[in-house]
């Protein structure tokens, strides 16, 4: 299986507490993937599950973080994808929310909520080409076509000529 290199630029601001960040130069490290039953065995239902971890969180700079994530799509006793990367955290509050996370392994909700999305944004289209290689089924819900169904109210859906 071939690995690219995948590197991306992610901003993202606050205006309504004032915190301004930017995620940068997010990086894969490693992609681990592996399906566990034969292909021929094709189980009804599967769940997948996701998971974004942070694993370290390092201040580098004066304003900058290093932060290592962990990736994981588990389809249960099907398969698993497991994505490990880094990204940059540039913030002016980046020194205490290092010292907060390498102390209590939490952050405030907000930066944890732009992290993790940056991860998931990043991660989950790569993990969609990695579930067909594996001939599992693609970690994102795919839109379901009714033709000739009337929607539920309050519910809108595709135009289909």
């Amino acid at each position: 299986m071939f690995i690219s290199k995948l590197t991306k630029d992610v901003k993202a601001s606050n205006m309504l507490s004032g915190l301004v960040m930017k995620i940068k130069n997010l990086q894969l490290k490693s992609i681990e993937a592996r399906r566990y039953i034969d292909r021929k065995e094709r189980p009804k239902h599967v769940r997948i599950d996701h998971n974004s971890t942070v694993t370290r969180f390092t201040n580098d700079k004066e304003n900058q973080a290093s932060i290592d994530f962990q990736y994981t799509a588990s389809y249960g006793p099907v398969g698993m994808i497991k994505i490990e990367g880094t990204l940059l955290l540039e913030s002016d509050d980046v020194k205490k929310m290092s010292k907060e996370w390498n102390d209590t392994r939490k952050m405030p909700n907000q930066i944890a909520s732009h992290i993790h999305t940056a991860v998931m944004h990043s991660c989950v289209p790569e993990a969609v080409t990695i579930a067909k290689d594996l001939g599992l089924p693609p970690p994102i819900p795919l839109p379901q076509v009714r033709l000739g169904a009337t929607p539920k109210t309050g519910q809108s859906g595709p135009e289909v000529a």
